[in-house]
């Protein structure tokens, strides 16, 4: 892996590039489509898409050729600043073999997505050292109500390079607001659940876990060494598959050298529950004296926080009203 990278911070009049990597498109509403180009506008950029990002087969996805032509023309185009994925869906990990890292390494740009996007996120920190942003995609912006938190996360993560405090947002809302978007309900959070105290430095290295875990065993893996680890997953995902997939990573011989671990808020269609979490938490011996916080609003919840993958953090883990967790990128 090359020295960490931080690409360079986005600034209005920057054009911003959609490319789909995953699933096409062609399923997001053009009502969303619409609502957030109009609002990265607002914002000062300029958005474009890949050629292929309308294109789709009988997965709802392009062939591997399309994927990587748009991923290495936004990398390559000298105009483009900024990538966001699409949305996400189930096979990005198809497309590792084929990326040119190298010029990804000569064109270091912002990469943000989530979700399916953690494959290729990781691989290119792996590969690269380019910091990438696990953060919303393209078709967030889309999001009308309750995006202020999502929106303000995003921004102190990719414009500025001043140290940034991940704070719990004050609601959260999981209604499929791709569906409807006038019908929305969000509940008061109380802030961080601590499951484990104590302070702890190191490098964010995570994402969706079980996308995360598909790259165990390859050359894309991305090292746990002195590692903060952020790790969430989606309504898909219940208790006994969290517990075997989060016990699998946890076998990686560096395992060993996590030094934290923050784990994103559940959906409620998981029907995960708070002390199924800390029962998870407290079988593990290998979290055994690290810090250990949940519900941190990132990943498949609204609204959600943009994390560098490859940056560094500090957390301190005391309670509910005290927990900090301070990012630091250069």
């Amino acid at each position: 892996m090359g020295e960490r990278m931080l690409p360079n911070r986005l600034i209005p009049g920057d054009e911003i590039r959609v490319i789909a990597p995953s699933t096409s498109m062609a399923l997001v509403k053009g009502k969303q489509v619409e609502f957030a180009i109009e609002r990265l506008t607002q914002l000062g950029f300029q958005v474009t898409f890949g050629k292929n990002v309308e294109d789709h087969d009988e997965f709802f996805s392009t062939s591997i050729e399309q994927r990587i032509e748009d991923l290495h023309q936004a990398f390559q185009n000298s105009n483009v600043r900024g990538i966001l994925t699409a949305t996400g869906g189930y096979n990005a990990n198809q497309l590792l073999n084929y990326i040119d890292y190298d010029l990804i390494k000569a064109n270091p740009k912002v990469f943000c997505g989530y979700s399916d996007s953690t494959a290729i996120q990781a691989a290119i920190y792996k590969k690269t050292g380019l910091i990438t942003y696990y953060g919303p995609f393209f078709s967030s912006f889309g999001i009308k109500s309750g995006f202020d938190y999502t929106l303000q996360s995003f921004l102190e993560a990719v414009t500025n390079d001043a140290p940034f405090d991940v704070n719990p947002s004050p609601t959260w809302s999981d209604d499929p607001w791709y569906s409807e978007q006038e019908d929305r309900n969000f509940v008061d959070q109380i802030g961080y659940l601590v499951h484990q105290e104590g302070t702890a430095s190191g490098t964010l290295i995570g994402g969706n876990l079980s996308t995360l875990n598909l790259l165990q065993g390859t050359k894309y893996m991305p090292p746990l060494e002195d590692s903060i680890l952020f790790i969430e997953d989606d309504e898909e995902t219940h208790i006994y598959n969290f517990d075997r997939q989060l016990q699998s990573l946890l076998h990686l011989p560096d395992a060993k050298g996590i030094k934290g671990v923050l784990i994103g808020r559940f959906q409620t269609a998981s029907n995960v529950t708070e002390a199924a979490v800390r029962k998870v938490i407290s079988s593990k011996r290998e979290f055994k004296n690290i810090p250990v916080i949940t519900n941190v609003n990132f990943g498949h919840v609204q609204p959600m926080a943009t994390i560098p993958l490859g940056a560094r953090a500090t957390i301190s883990a005391t309670g509910t009203e005290t927990t900090k967790i301070t990012i630091e990128q250069i």
